[in-house]
């Protein structure tokens, strides 16, 4: 059998199909419940209309991406959802901590989250919401970006300086008014939570909420957190401190049955 041709560095060579294939998914994905026309979709890819054209129907044959009764609309298919629960499905981490924040979702009946780094990105994995009015901010499969998540500040404060900001964009992009944008300061915030052991996101996601997250430390670096986002009208120094005591117990379990398990992260960071 030919061996695939390398890279002057020693990797494979990318396939351009494929990864056009990959680019197109994840621009669907992206833009959620705004499916898009071939145009917007050729344009965003920078691909020739007809070759865009071909491979949107092959990917909507097989179930990827699908496409209105008029079929100039298209977003994704039920495909990407089977892959998706497939992973969660399998992946050992998420099976451990899933009942650990059950039970504190229980105990607090606050939202909790398992999250993982992912890029730039944090990915949410498992979600318990609360039974109280809030709206839902994160969802499993919703990613949002590390730096202004309690959950992807925990994870980044995990790293050494220089590689923190291999997980930032290039522009730090304000969701709030409260977002940090300027690195210098978000570094500064990081360090603060390496020193103090837990992450805030003091509405730099999200108006109204205030999210607390520590990393799992059953890889390391950490690639998972797990957080809680509490309403700030309902939040006080007892309730946070009830809040961080419960999460500190959460950790501990989680962590110690993934070791005992003999896992570790399968995270892509």
């Amino acid at each position: 059998m030919t061996a695939p041709p390398e890279l002057p560095g020693g990797g494979v060579r990318e396939v351009k199909s494929a990864a056009r294939t990959l680019e197109l998914l994840e621009l669907l994905a992206a833009r959620r419940n705004r499916p898009a026309r071939l145009r917007e979709i050729s344009e965003a890819l920078d691909m020739p209309r007809s070759s865009c054209y071909a491979l949107l129907r092959t990917l909507v044959k097989y179930g990827w991406v699908r496409t209105d009764a008029s079929g100039t609309l298209y977003g994704i298919g039920i495909r990407a959802l089977l892959a998706g629960t497939t992973y969660l499905d399998t992946d050992p981490c998420v099976r451990i901590a899933k009942p650990v924040l059950d039970m504190l979702g229980e105990q607090l009946d606050e939202t909790f989250h398992l999250g993982r780094l992912s890029g730039d990105k944090v990915v949410y994995l498992v979600t318990r919401a609360s039974s109280q009015y809030l709206r839902p901010h994160s969802r499993v499969g919703r990613h949002l970006p590390a730096y202004s998540t309690a959950l992807g500040k925990a994870l980044l404060a995990e790293l050494e300086a220089d590689e923190v900001d291999e997980h930032l964009p290039a522009k730090l992009t304000a969701l709030t008014p409260n977002t940090h944008t300027d690195r210098a300061a978000l570094l500064d915030d990081l360090a603060e939570i390496r020193e103090r052991g837990f992450a805030v996101d003091r509405q730099e996601n999200s108006l109204g909420v205030q999210c607390f997250a520590l990393p799992l430390h059953y890889s390391a670096p950490a690639t998972d957190a797990i957080s809680c986002s509490v309403p700030l009208a309902r939040l006080t120094p007892d309730r946070e401190a009830e809040i961080l005591g419960a999460m500190r117990k959460a950790r501990e379990t989680i962590d110690e049955a993934a070791m005992a398990a003999e896992l570790g992260s399968t995270g892509d960071a």
